[in-house]
């Protein structure tokens, strides 16, 4: 029985392959007929699909941060605010006699570069942190900096209507869109007292850091019902994204900035709220994922696993490994899956991190699915090189963006479902 259990479970998984084999006119739905190789061509794999939960993204200083709110029927709210340290615009600004300086407003500017959701109001906050933030230091999404308890918002202000798409007028200049948070003048009164009472608070930036150690800034929206609320996507290290005191001196109009560069720590905080939504009872039964499955930033990572398919045989040359996957989006809805997914996978069960495959999988909308290309993981597979722990598919910007993707499962009553086509020969 030792001798013969190998070549009983060679001539098995043979009968399966077989078993499985159609003709190359399948799947041409899916893909190209040209992408056809000379081979065998399966497609009947049994997919094994779920959710897991994110509890360790790391946020620090990514290409972008994240603002803002919006609830979800399927994923719940999702809230967002970000921190970041503020550096001087120039050392030792001449402000001359403060009794003589009119301020004229104080806004905190940021340059949009993104938003996802819809354009309806949200009440924006601002916050002087309590805490110091490190360039060094890791923080996480779920990481939170005390903060003092005034908000720099003057009451009524913080109320906007964000305009992503729409260019910012400042005076007589036209610029890339920002949104544009009035803040307390007070507050400037109080930095340009600092700078001009004899310490060396603005003589450095060191000093200054000591003084000022960075803002949180915040949504409060609390009336938002379903469906409503957005995301705003921001480069603060652009150079529109700043700080700004206007004020007149002597008759004439000036400004100081305070700066967000490369060599100030940030990180974006997201509060996601999901309990009693589809989500929540995915991830407390997997099995629920067999339907329908989800994807979304910073939290939710969508699983694939391909049933049995390290059992083939090593004899083959894997052509083509074509995993579709269709989702449920109407053209023109606001929480749109996004450009592409990003996929990664454990090499081995008793891995602690994700591997990246280096594939992006791409969106088809008119076909309402993403095509991702896994022939490399598969003859990775096939040749016994790593385990079959599936493989996690993620918003690409996982950490810069709120994009959610619904999948559909392969027990979906929606017409399409996910399939694998594998295009082989064998040696």
């Amino acid at each position: 029985m030792k001798i013969l259990y190998p070549i009983l479970t060679s001539v098995l998984v043979s009968a399966f392959l077989f078993s499985c084999t159609k003709n190359r006119t399948l799947g041409k739905d899916v893909i190209d007929s040209e992408s056809y190789l000379n081979g065998i061509t399966v497609d009947t794999f049994d997919l094994i699909t779920y959710t897991i939960e994110e509890d360790s993204s790391i946020t620090d200083n990514a290409s972008n941060v994240v603002l803002g709110s919006y609830v979800d029927p399927k994923f719940g709210e999702f809230d967002a605010s970000f921190y970041s340290q503020v550096r001087l615009g120039g050392l030792d600004p001449d402000f001359g006699d403060p009794t003589s300086v009119k301020i004229d407003s104080f806004v905190l500017a940021l340059k949009y570069v993104g938003y996802y959701g819809d354009l309806s109001p949200q009440t924006f906050e601002v916050y002087e942190l309590d805490d110091t933030l490190n360039l060094s230091s890791t923080y996480y999404s779920f990481t939170t900096k005390n903060a003092k308890s005034t908000n720099w918002v003057p009451f009524g202000k913080g109320t906007i209507t964000p305009k992503p798409l729409t260019k910012t007028v400042i005076g007589v200049d036209t610029v890339d869109a920002q949104l544009r948070i009035p803040l307390d003048t007070n507050i400037a009164r109080n930095f340009i007292t600092e700078a001009t009472n004899g310490s060396s608070t603005f003589a450095t930036n060191e000093n200054f850091l000591n003084y000022f150690k960075g803002i949180k800034v915040k949504t409060n929206n609390p009336a938002q019902s379903t469906g409503q609320g957005a995301i705003f996507y921001f480069n603060i290290t652009d150079a529109a994204s700043k700080m700004t005191i206007y004020f007149t001196q002597g008759g004439a109009q000036k400004t100081f900035d305070f700066v967000i560069n490369s060599d100030c720590a940030d990180f974006t905080n997201v509060q996601v709220s999901n309990a009693g939504k589809p989500i929540d009872l995915i991830l407390q039964d997997s099995t629920k994922g067999l339907t329908e499955f989800y994807a979304q930033a910073f939290k939710h990572r969508a699983i694939v696993k391909i049933k049995d398919i390290e059992n083939l045989p090593k004899n083959l040359v894997i052509h083509r490994a074509d995993l579709t996957l269709p989702v449920q989006y109407q053209t023109g809805y606001r929480f749109k899956p996004g450009s592409s997914v990003s996929v990664a996978t454990k090499l081995k069960s008793t891995d602690v991190n994700y591997t990246s495959l280096g594939i992006l999988g791409e969106f088809n909308e008119s076909k309402k699915l993403f095509s991702l290309n896994l022939r490399t993981y598969v003859q990775a597979l096939v040749n016994k090189e790593i385990e079959n722990n599936g493989v996690v598919v993620s918003p690409r910007f996982f950490i810069n963006s709120s994009e959610r993707i619904i999948f559909n499962g392969k027990n979906t009553t929606n017409k399409t479902k996910p399939k694998l086509i594998l295009t082989y020969t064998i040696y």
